[in-house]
């Protein structure tokens, strides 16, 4: 299979589809590989390494599209990007089109085979593709609100462990799945004092025994959130529903409570984001104030760490990358339900139920689109 790799051209987005080290493994599995000059530049990777591992390099997305089956990529397709797809083109990347109409629009009409990471699963029903990206989130989500805490960003001057004799900030995680179980991690490694919410037994159950005493579990009802937001120097929404708009949890009456200089950090923000006066903004933008409390909302927070981005999705992709590239796309789907959880939209059809009940579109099975196509 021919299979392209082009520039991300979001803004400030530097990972790439593939590493070379993966570009190495599609090679010699006897499949072509077309990489974009230069996409491999912001995470640490040049040309001359994929060469090496048997790419042939080109000038232009428009050659990547041309030339390829598939389309490897990291964040959902810009305007200029969903512009070039194809009805023979398969597209394989983060797409997150609940939060994005547009997006969704013009894939259908795109006649590609369209499929989510984010919506691929494993035997256990979990998210592998995105489990990644949402560990680095998390992770990154105390970094990014440590900093905003900060007087200088805006934030109430408070460091987040405190000193001897002084307290340490609150923290409140709003859900406990993987990117709040990285943030809890993250945050409790700094002297902070976390709570973290959640409606699942299960999961406060896992995270009680992994943290103990050093992290608060408390069952999400609404006056639990309202108090618990209130008394929060540092918010982390860290809400999933797989496939579907995140619920909006916090609302803008609850950020009145908050003390002034208090942080949102919404890593929920690609599924539109679960604190209701939550906006994408960028790395080079990356916070906004309302009433007085600091928005950190960066709908591609991973892609501030390319480098260890790129090789941690890369590592997670590769097996379904070369089952899709090996037995070519409707067969693989076909085969593997999991992979199959991953088509969203396929020849103008939406294939995933979340999608279409979020905008009142018809949903189509998965394997009826295939038999359609």
């Amino acid at each position: 299979m021919h299979i392209g790799v082009p520039t991300e051209i979001k803004t400030a987005e530097r990972r790439i589809g593939a590493t070379p080290a993966v570009v190495g493994d599609l090679t010699a599995n006897g499949h072509e590989v077309i990489v974009q000059a230069g996409a491999g530049t912001g995470a640490g990777f040049d040309d001359a390494t994929y060469k090496a591992a048997g790419a042939s390099i080109v000038d232009t997305a428009a050659e990547v599209f041309d030339a390829a089956e598939m389309i490897v990529k990291v964040k959902e397709p810009q305007a200029v990007e969903r512009a070039m797809l194809r009805p023979h083109h398969t597209l394989f990347t983060y797409l997150h089109l609940a939060a994005d109409r547009p997006q969704t629009d013009e894939l259908l009409a795109s006649g590609a085979t369209c499929i989510a990471f984010e919506t691929v699963t494993d035997d256990a029903g979990r998210l592998p593709l995105l489990a990644p990206m949402s560990a680095i989130a998390g992770r990154m989500s105390i970094q990014a609100g440590a900093h905003a805490l900060e007087a200088t960003q805006g934030g109430a001057g408070l460091l987040m462990g405190g000193v001897p004799g002084v307290r340490p900030a609150k923290v409140v995680v709003l859900g406990g799945g993987v990117v709040g179980e990285n943030s809890i991690e993250m945050a409790i490694g700094l002297g902070a004092d976390v709570t973290v919410l959640d409606r699942s037994p299960a999961a406060l159950d896992r995270l009680d025994k992994r943290f103990g005493a050093t992290l608060r579990t408390v069952f999400s009802t609404r006056s639990e959130l309202e108090s618990s937001v209130a008394d929060a120097d540092l918010v982390i929404g860290a809400v999933l529903v797989k496939g579907a708009r995140a619920p909006h949890l916090v609302t803008r009456q609850m950020l009145s409570t908050m003390r002034s200089g208090s942080v949102i950090v919404d890593v929920a923000v690609d599924q539109g984001g679960c604190v209701e006066t939550t906006r994408a903004t960028t790395h080079l933008e990356p916070t906004y104030v309302v009433d007085d409390i600091v928005h950190y909302c960066v709908a591609n927070m991973p892609g501030g760490v390319p480098r260890t981005s790129t090789q941690a999705l890369s590592n997670a992709t590769l097996p379904f990358t070369l089952a899709l590239a090996g037995t070519g796309t409707d067969a693989a789907l076909r085969a593997d339900a999991n992979l199959r959880n991953g088509l969203n939209v396929c020849a103008g059809m939406v294939t995933d139920r979340a999608v279409a009940e979020t905008f009142d579109l018809d949903y189509v099975d998965p394997l009826e689109a295939l038999d359609r196509r």
